[in-house]
């Protein structure tokens, strides 16, 4: 899927892939914050990069929880971001209409956890011949998302990768189980979501929370085993940010820990 994008740089080095941004488009000058700095870091270390940011967040649990700036707000700083920093930028989508709008901006098109059973979407998605990224669901077994794989290549699109972002453990909890990504890169290269597999959901408060210390065992871990690539959610202030601060790793942390993980990918090579 990777080589496939435009803008991508780094492909020679070796190293694992990354996406990354904020959980969601909160402002302008967050984002470019963001993107500044990661950019920076990338071309630092040869990581071959993808900037993420939602454009709108429809599943969120209570009413009154941050959902967006506004659709064509957020997908016009996408597509800032693409122009400025050239870089290729993904988002996700949550009804088969919002395929072709956002593909219209991004690169990639993400399908959410909750949705990756919806075949409207993925066939939407896999239609306008961005590539996609298919979230397993939380209640989905490795070996299941050999169909969500097929419904896009059986669309004609063969730009498809999956996000593993763990199984659901009891009510309030998600584990990962490793063995499943050499069993999901039979079907399609196999990104760890250190983010959202560490969330804790579900919480009688109804805000989602974390457990960030745990991001860089879990980030290492993939690496270790071979994971094809990481998407990682930051933020320079996550216990501010309007969605999912909970998980997000600081920004400041980000270089040590891309440093130790490009260590590893060594090491396995």
């Amino acid at each position: 899927m990777i080589e496939s994008l435009p803008h991508i740089k780094n492909l020679d080095s070796g190293n694992f892939f990354l996406i990354a941004g904020p959980c969601a488009i909160e402002s302008e000058e967050t984002t470019r914050l963001i993107a500044e700095k990661l950019v920076e870091l990338t071309d630092k270390y040869k990581i071959p990069f993808i900037f993420k940011g939602s454009f709108r967040k429809a599943n969120r649990s209570r009413i009154d929880s941050f959902t967006g700036i506004g659709d064509e707000k957020a997908l016009n700083i996408l597509a800032n971001i693409k122009e400025e920093f050239n870089v290729p930028v993904t988002t996700d989508i949550h009804e088969s209409s919002d395929a072709e709008m956002a593909a219209a901006y991004v690169d990639v098109l993400q399908i959410p956890a909750f949705l990756v059973r919806q075949t409207a979407l993925v066939v939407a998605a896999a239609k306008t011949g961005k590539a996609v990224t298919l979230k397993k669901g939380q209640f989905l077994s490795p070996e299941s998302m050999q169909f969500p794989v097929e419904k896009v290549t059986e669309s004609g699109n063969s730009n498809v990768a999956i996000i593993e972002r763990g199984t659901t453990f009891g009510y309030q909890d998600l584990v990962v189980d490793f063995r499943g990504i050499s069993t999901m890169q039979q079907f399609a290269p196999v990104i760890m979501d250190v983010t959202h597999s560490l969330q804790q959901p579900n919480q009688s408060s109804g805000v989602t929370g974390g457990k960030p210390a745990l991001i860089e065992t879990i980030a290492k871990a993939a690496i270790a085993v071979g994971a094809d690539g990481l998407f990682i959610e930051t933020h320079p202030d996550p216990k501010n940010a309007k969605s999912d601060g909970a998980n997000m790793l600081d920004l400041s942390k980000m270089e040590d820990l891309l440093k130790k993980l490009i260590r590893i990918r060594e090491a396995i090579k």
